[in-house]
């Protein structure tokens, strides 16, 4: 599975973004999609995931009610829509898949990702 992630630029506090993650390869609707994010000199730290066959989502407290995780399996595209965004939002974003079967339970976890997109900046300004 290659994963492509776009969409990240510089908003101000309070704009939109969307980000895309296009997959590629042997790719699936039972796998969970998610995105991380991380900034220098932390750890990365779970967003959302989303997962195509049930649209089942979960998200981070942190963006739960202004960033929405969606998919578009025909194109095998995931999104992730973000709203009233805030600098404390300012990281690189990363797209990951997991392993075939992951159960909804353990989606939040960075090592249940196999697969990795390159990143894309996202920078808020205050």
């Amino acid at each position: 599975v290659q994963l492509q992630a776009s969409g990240g630029g510089l908003v101000q506090a309070g704009d939109s973004l969307r980000l895309s993650c296009a997959a590629s390869g042997r790719t699936s609707s039972r796998y969970f999609m998610g995105w991380f994010r991380q900034t220098p000199g932390k750890e990365r730290e779970f967003v959302a995931a989303f997962r195509g066959i049930d649209h089942h989502t979960r998200y981070a407290d942190s963006v739960k009610g202004r960033f929405t995780i969606s998919g578009d399996n025909a194109k095998s595209t995931m999104y992730l829509q973000m709203k009233s965004l805030e600098p404390e939002d300012t990281a690189v974003y990363y797209c990951a898949a997991s392993r075939l079967g992951l159960p909804a339970t353990q989606a939040r976890r960075e090592d249940a990702y196999a697969y990795w997109g390159q990143g894309t900046q996202v920078t808020v300004s205050s």
